[in-house]
């Protein structure tokens, strides 16, 4: 194993570039290579660092034999083409969100990347919301007693120049659905995170804004396995876009955060206070744009991809925990299809 890690991106829009990024900063990362539709594409990501390869075949990129890890950037639809491929060439994977759009193709992934004994990655960078560590903490530590109700706000706002400015955006093919499987898929992988897996759904997913094929605006009724409910109300119409929200209930305790720190913390028989205001600030996109992430989160799953090659160990986010939000996602949108509560396996 060289001593810098070598890191290749196929795909050039706007996440890749957090990628880049997060590469950059790492001591033990090197970016290598860069494949885009065009080697014009491909050089705006390199941002003329002479030491990285440009590429417009992705194959081609892949037959590098220094190459460690890919970081598969592409439209959601064409995760799996660029996972399965990148397993066949023997190269440890970080995946963006979602891990797919179908459920199929995450099978395959996993299985490909598990039968060559290589890491599979998908980055979540929400999982790392201080605010969330704290609720999930005092979850797990019992102070709100049994979990009665958990819900997730995920209201943003979405132009429709947004959405004119990629031929996949809003597609079903590509973009695998909506507000929910693009946007508010990090939610509701922190709310399956904090609460354990879902039950069962009951959805409304319609198009009331964008001329788009998928939803951009979703409220959904749960149920956990633990017997707790839920809602998720998801959006991506609603101007001038919310910032996220979460509300943990339990018989003895309610817990509110959000991007913006904590808003409630109070329980049965405590006068404990919350966390400090500059230990949970949140952590993601603001509400109306996708464009003002920190890189932080990103190089924590660069960090964490380079320990997962190295020990062994798996990755903070494996293929088989990146899947749980896109199968609940994929549950969600058969509720709305058929208007009948939908039982998960």
């Amino acid at each position: 194993m060289n001593k810098t890690m070598k890191f290749g991106i196929v795909g050039t829009g706007a996440i890749a570039r957090y990628h880049a990024a997060a590469i950059r900063l790492h001591p033990e990362g090197e970016l290598a290579a860069v494949c885009g539709i065009s080697l014009d594409k491909a050089a705006e990501l390199a941002d003329g660092d002479a030491k990285v390869k440009l590429f417009d075949d992705y194959a081609k990129m892949l037959e590098l034999e220094e190459l460690d890890v890919v970081c598969v950037c592409t439209p959601s639809g064409l995760h799996g083409k660029g996972v399965m491929l990148a397993a066949r060439a023997g190269k440890h994977v970080l995946c963006e969100k979602p891990l797919e759009v179908a459920a199929e193709r995450m099978t395959e992934m996993i299985h490909a990347c598990r039968s060559r004994s290589l890491k599979l990655g998908c980055v979540f960078q929400r999982r790392l919301m201080p605010a969330m560590l704290h609720a999930r903490q005092a979850l797990l530590d019992g102070k709100l007693g049994k979990p009665v109700m958990a819900n997730a706000y995920l209201k943003y706002y979405r132009s429709r120049e947004y959405y004119q400015s990629g031929g996949w955006r809003g597609t079903r093919e590509f973009d695998g659905g909506g507000a929910l499987m693009n946007q508010g898929i990090h939610g509701i992988d922190l709310l399956q995170y904090m609460m354990g897996e879902v039950a069962s759904v009951f959805a409304y997913c319609p198009t009331l804004v964008r001329d788009i094929e998928v939803e951009d605006t979703a409220v959904v009724a749960l149920k956990f396995k633990s017997g707790a409910l839920g809602v998720i109300q998801g959006a991506t119409s609603v101007y001038p876009g919310q910032e996220t929200r979460f509300e943990l209930h339990g018989d003895k305790g309610t817990i509110e955060f959000g991007d913006e720190g904590i808003k409630q913390w109070k329980f049965m028989g405590s006068e404990e206070a919350a966390p400090a205001y500059e230990d949970t600030l949140g952590f993601g996109a603001t509400s109306s744009s996708a464009q003002q992430l920190p890189v932080a989160g990103h190089y924590f799953y660069i960090n964490d991809m380079i320990e997962a090659v190295r020990t062994g160990r798996e990755p903070h986010v494996n293929g088989e925990e990146a899947r749980k939000s896109v199968d609940l996602i994929l549950a969600i949108y058969e509720s709305a299809r058929s208007g009948q509560e939908v039982i998960l396996r």
